[in-house]
């Protein structure tokens, strides 16, 4: 289908000179409206203004222009349905061939600090979903262009095909436009439902701030990948982005070697990742199963990566290890040297030294992921029939912040261990029971039912594993129900405790506490992580 007219108008104008001028060296009589016509005008290109083409002014305060029979006409015409040509022929309309459209920048006016009902509304465009929806259903003789990094291969095209676009090029377009609209609608409905009741009786007041949890919730994700398989190799999978990651989240990586990751690679990669970037000092997370084998922070990387591969060295063995800063040939060498089979390795950067050690490793997945501590807006969780959604867990304790509850005080170093503790534990499934030392992980125990359960196997762990317990600190994910957690921490060697508190029986843990001359600080804030 050869492109003979185009209609152009665009409010994100990126690139759209340039792709005007190479239509119109291409032969391509152009059409448009305000603001576009006049830029293409001023560049000394000749423009049909579109009420000039339609015979009818633009009107309303340019609410209408485009849409008018003598637009749409040209758009919706079948190319291959003599009756649709012999008509708009008969009413001395002209063939449209492409449509470049985006739409009025809603999403950046309500992005304003005191934006307005009134002026969020004026920012619905109309007329342009409504070429570019008419555009799209007519893929197979129109080409319609929504995304200005297709205007350079679209150009490409034609001169390779004589001013002509493939069908199946029209074909893409036409999905990328119907997406297009689908998530600026979807944008508009968010935004709407979220409003608090009888925000339309005050149009051209501040709009108040629209609820975290809009009434209709409308999502967007784009396919990054078909996977292998699920959780199991029964199960079909795909792997999904936002449309706009957050920055430094596992979405965000670049794979630098090794083989696809795989449905649980991904969703154990994404925990360690979430649990390696909130320290502050060189850290090293390994992950099994979604749930953190070993943590510890250290001067160097090569030190954390030593002490977290001691917490738990059987369950390191295939899991996935995340690092909080750039990976040397030290730590290359240590994991090469002790024969640590990894599925996954990640970081925010590789020496060029490192590079080269870990490419002999071909089935290693090696990633690159930017570190950020931003978080994803809402957390999602499929459920029979619907979806849980929620605020992130962004609360971190601080010293500042910790009751001691008990007589014995934490000391200094205690603290530091006991807010190591804790951010370990916000990463553990529950019922989560953590022991640390010395900026490292002793025992971890996970996903019991039964709080003491946990507190039971973590120290079985760290027994396996030859690492002492005297003297340790604790971190549980919520309270200890019944004084029998504590008193089975306190046999293992534990002295200091840090926990959210709030049980109806609080007053019994801190009695237990006291007993074992323990120290005890409450958080206010649990991490459950089921």
């Amino acid at each position: 289908m050869t492109i003979k007219q185009a209609l152009i108008s665009v409010s994100d104008k990126t690139g759209v000179l340039e792709f005007a001028q190479g239509l119109a060296a291409q032969g391509v009589n152009l059409l448009s409206t305000g603001g576009t016509a006049k830029m293409l005008r001023d560049a000394g290109l000749t423009v049909t203004e579109i009420g000039d083409y339609t015979g009818f002014p633009e009107m309303l305060d340019g609410r209408v222009k485009t849409l008018h029979p003598k637009v749409h006409g040209g758009i919706l015409a079948r190319r291959d349905l003599p009756e649709h040509l012999e008509t708009i022929k008969a009413h001395g309309i002209p063939m449209i061939d492409l449509v470049c459209v985006n739409l009025y920048p809603f999403a950046a006016t309500i992005a304003k600090a005191g934006v307005t009902l009134e002026d969020a509304i004026e920012n619905i465009d109309i007329g342009g979903p409504a070429m570019v929806r008419s555009s799209a259903k007519n893929y197979a003789g129109v080409a319609i262009v929504t995304d200005p990094e297709d205007y350079a291969p679209l150009l490409t095209e034609m001169k390779a095909n004589a001013g002509a676009l493939q069908l199946a090029t029209r074909f893409g377009l036409a999905k990328k436009a119907f997406t297009h609209t689908a998530r600026y609608d979807s944008m508009i409905a968010n935004w709407l439902t979220g409003l608090d009741e009888g925000a339309e009786a005050k149009p051209a007041e501040a709009a108040p701030v629209p609820a975290i949890f809009p009434a209709k919730l409308q999502l967007a994700f784009d396919r990054t990948e078909i996977l292998r398989y699920g959780e199991n190799s029964h199960q079909s999978a795909a792997f999904y982005r936002d449309t706009t990651p957050v920055a430094g989240s596992i979405a965000a990586y670049t794979q630098l070697q090794g083989k696809e990751l795989s449905y649980n690679n991904i969703a154990d990669s994404d925990a360690a990742w979430e649990c390696v970037k909130s320290f502050d000092a060189p850290a090293c997370v390994i992950v099994k199963h979604a749930n953190p084998c070993g943590v510890a922070i250290d001067g160097t990387l090569l030190g954390a990566y030593e002490k977290s591969f001691k917490t738990d060295s059987t369950s390191a063995f295939g899991g996935i290890i995340a690092f909080n800063g750039e990976v040397g040939i030290d730590v290359v060498n240590a994991m090469n040297e002790r024969k640590h089979f990894v599925e996954v390795l990640i970081a925010p950067s590789f020496t060029a030294e490192a590079k080269a050690a870990l490419a002999g490793k071909t089935n290693l997945r090696v990633l690159v992921v930017p570190i950020s501590r931003v978080l994803n807006t809402l957390e999602f969780k499929r459920v029979g029939g619907g979806l849980l959604v929620q605020t992130p867990d962004n609360f971190t304790a601080q010293a500042s912040g910790l009751k001691i509850v008990t007589k014995v005080q934490p000391t200094a170093q205690q603290i530091e261990d006991l807010l190591f503790a804790e951010r370990v534990a916000k990463f553990v499934k529950s019922n989560a029971i953590v022991f640390c030392g010395n900026g490292m992980t002793l025992g971890v125990g996970a996903g019991q039912m039964s709080r003491v359960d946990s507190t039971k196997i973590a120290s079985i762990k760290a027994q396996h594993a030859g690492l002492d317990l005297n003297g340790s600190v604790v971190a549980s994910d919520a309270f200890f129900p019944f004084r029998d957690g504590v008193d089975v921490l306190a046999a293992a060697g534990a002295k200091a405790v840090i926990q959210p508190g709030g049980s109806m029986r609080d007053e019994e843990v801190i009695a237990a506490a006291d007993e074992h001359g323990l120290a005890m600080v409450f958080t206010g804030a649990r991490h459950f992580r089921h």
